[in-house]
């Protein structure tokens, strides 16, 4: 529904590590800025996992598709994801083998993902820190605030993560 936020999730084909590569988890973050700017989405929280990765975002427009935000995410790394082993590292794509002619590589799993909406405030603030808690929880991370790939350091201080969150529109702020 229109005002709504969603959490967002994403797993890696095969819940396969193709996220922990600095690469592949740039081509998240250009996808992330890629669906801002398509589908008018606010950005509040985001971690990139080596196989999954989680997103919070509060669609600004009156009619806005969900499928259609995912699809500019997962399309967008994945044709990048491809294109990047086709032309550097052809033995990697047998990672990404479906062994289905139609579709011969994935880097995501099949579907849609996995899509919550969050209601109340206090719902909201919880699966903030649930998402920067991810890598800690993982055992990836001692400290939350190590984690490069996730929004806590643009929470903490503007302008310090690598890209930024919308504050503005956080109903906190």
């Amino acid at each position: 529904m229109p005002g709504e936020a969603h959490e967002l999730t994403f797993s890696c084909f095969k819940r396969r590590q193709f996220l922990g590569k600095e690469r592949t988890r740039k081509y998240f973050l250009d996808a992330l800025e890629l669906a801002r700017e398509k589908h008018g989405i606010h950005l509040w929280a985001y971690v990139i996992m080596p196989e999954h990765a989680h997103v919070l975002i509060w669609p600004d427009r009156e009619e806005y598709s969900v499928g259609d935000i995912l699809k500019t995410i997962k399309q967008s790394v994945a044709r990048k994801a491809v294109r990047f082993l086709r032309e550097e590292n052809p033995a990697g794509l047998k990672q990404l083998a479906t062994g289905h002619k139609e579709s011969p590589y994935r880097f995501w799993m099949d579907g849609g993902g996995y899509d919550r909406n969050v209601y109340t405030f206090g719902a909201l603030r919880k699966m903030v820190d649930y998402i920067h808690n991810n890598p800690v929880r993982r055992g990836l991370v001692e400290q939350a605030e190590d984690w490069k790939w996730s929004s806590l350091a643009e929470w903490l201080e503007e302008g310090s993560g690598p890209i930024r969150i919308d504050r503005d529109s956080w109903p906190g702020m």
